[in-house]
């Protein structure tokens, strides 16, 4: 007991010396440490939001490693003069200069060429300034969200912007651009936008040359079916989507799969998780759509009510990209979102002309697809009221459509229902007379 005692006072005096051996300074520096705080202020935060008659903050950097503030001496270093330069005719087009006096060399930087058209700016930037005196912070976005690389360039020199060693100053093509857009998203992407990034890919992906070559030669083998190209012929001359002349059933007849295919289902459950959180939706989908919201609260089986509003939001992104390149002002188009897989499918199914408008020919295709989809949505007997009106049609033209879709109408209820009767009849296509 007696040791156990002694051990433990040779421990206590082991720390007094210690403690005693720091000096006074040090202690000194310990106290300020811990009595320094960071003091709080109230500031009144303030938004400023762009102004198309004022030019809002630009943001520069020098890859060559200039600094203008290296100077010592702040009178030379105040002397830097930045200037902004707008095109005439695109005032999205800028420059940035920064001028270092007692120097002919220029910083050049802008938001058109180069390094500013490689798509890698995702994010938006903003510059606070906080005044202490008034206790305020304004908080204003940076022009264009746009950051300037500054390269240097010999004033008064012949050199064209084409011809500058330290980057590439051409226009990227559409090509490049998406590309390079491909390479972010699989670097720094998330896994949906991944997963789409990869399915759009394959999409737009083509045969390599020695793919080409081999398919020609199996190609000279093939046989020819007659009947299928008479088919074919008289499909695009309905302007109708895909159909089978022997169905048995209406479903049959214009096949579902066909039009939605096996890998567009993932992206359009947009309605069936916006009803798992409300029973509501909002005035932007089409009449068509909101006057049959009650069938989906009848459905029990959720694999069934997830398709039919997949049918639904395939109906209202049809009639939205209708709208976007149509004649008229439809607000309600402007800020609706198509998946870039759909949109990439209607652009190519509806090509619109250098007005950005769709012809007569491609607007009825459209309008087919719809219908055929709004006989699945009605069990193929459908009143096509509310339809006509999504679509900006009369009810005449309207009918014109379904009897060229082989449909006919009943009487039902003092309602007019357009059905689909099998086998499929067409009406004869009459030719145009020439003048």
């Amino acid at each position: 007991m007696e040791s156990m005692a002694d051990d433990t006072k040779s421990v206590e005096l082991e720390e007094n010396h210690y403690a005693s051996s720091q000096s006074p300074a040090k202690k000194k520096k310990k106290s300020e440490k811990k009595k320094k705080r960071v003091l709080s202020m109230d500031a009144k935060i303030q938004v400023l939001s762009n102004q198309p008659q004022k030019t809002p903050p630009v943001v520069g950097y020098f890859p060559s490693g200039f600094d203008p503030h290296k100077d010592a001496d702040k009178e030379q270093s105040r002397s830097v003069r930045a200037r902004v330069y707008k095109h005439k005719n695109r005032p999205n087009r800028m420059q940035l200069v920064v001028s270092p006096t007692g120097s002919n060399v220029d910083f050049v930087g802008t938001n058109y060429l180069g390094e500013a058209t490689a798509g890698k700016q995702h994010c938006t930037y903003a510059l606070g300034v906080l005044d202490k005196a008034t206790q305020s912070l304004k908080i204003v976005p940076i022009a264009s969200n746009m950051i300037f690389r500054l390269d240097p360039k010999v004033r008064g020199s012949d050199v064209t912007e084409n011809e500058s060693p330290s980057v590439a100053n051409e226009e990227l093509s559409g090509q490049d651009k998406a590309n390079r857009m491909r390479e972010l998203t699989a670097l720094y992407g998330t896994k949906k936008s991944k997963k789409q990034a990869q399915k759009l890919h394959a999409l737009k992906q083509e045969d390599d040359p020695e793919t080409k070559s081999d398919l020609d030669g199996r190609m000279k083998n093939v046989v020819v079916n007659k009947e299928a190209l008479e088919g074919t012929q008289a499909e695009v001359a309905r302007n109708i989507p895909a159909y089978n002349a022997s169905a048995t059933t209406p479903q049959e007849a214009y096949p579902l799969d066909k039009i939605i295919l096996k890998g567009e289902w993932s992206f359009l459950e947009d309605l069936y998780f916006r009803l798992q959180e409300t029973a509501e939706i909002s005035a932007t989908y089409p009449s068509f759509v909101r006057n049959r919201i009650y069938k989906l609260q009848d459905i029990q089986d959720e694999e069934e009510k997830k398709k039919l509003c997949c049918i639904f939001s395939y109906i209202t992104h049809l009639i939205k990209y209708k709208d976007q390149h149509s004649m008229g002002d439809v607000s309600s188009a402007k800020g609706h979102k198509i998946p870039s897989m759909l949109r990439q499918k209607f652009s190519s199914m509806f090509p619109t002309a250098e007005s950005r408008r769709l012809s007569a020919d491609k607007i009825n295709l459209l309008i087919s697809h719809v219908l055929v989809l709004s006989l699945f949505a009605d069990e193929f007997s459908s009143d096509p009221a509310d339809i006509a009106k999504d679509l900006r049609t009369s009810p005449y033209d309207l009918r014109l459509h379904f009897d060229n879709l082989g449909c006919k109408f009943i009487r039902k209820n003092n309602l007019s229902l357009a059905t689909l009767p099998i086998p499929l009849q067409f009406p004869e296509l009459r030719q145009k007379r020439r003048r």
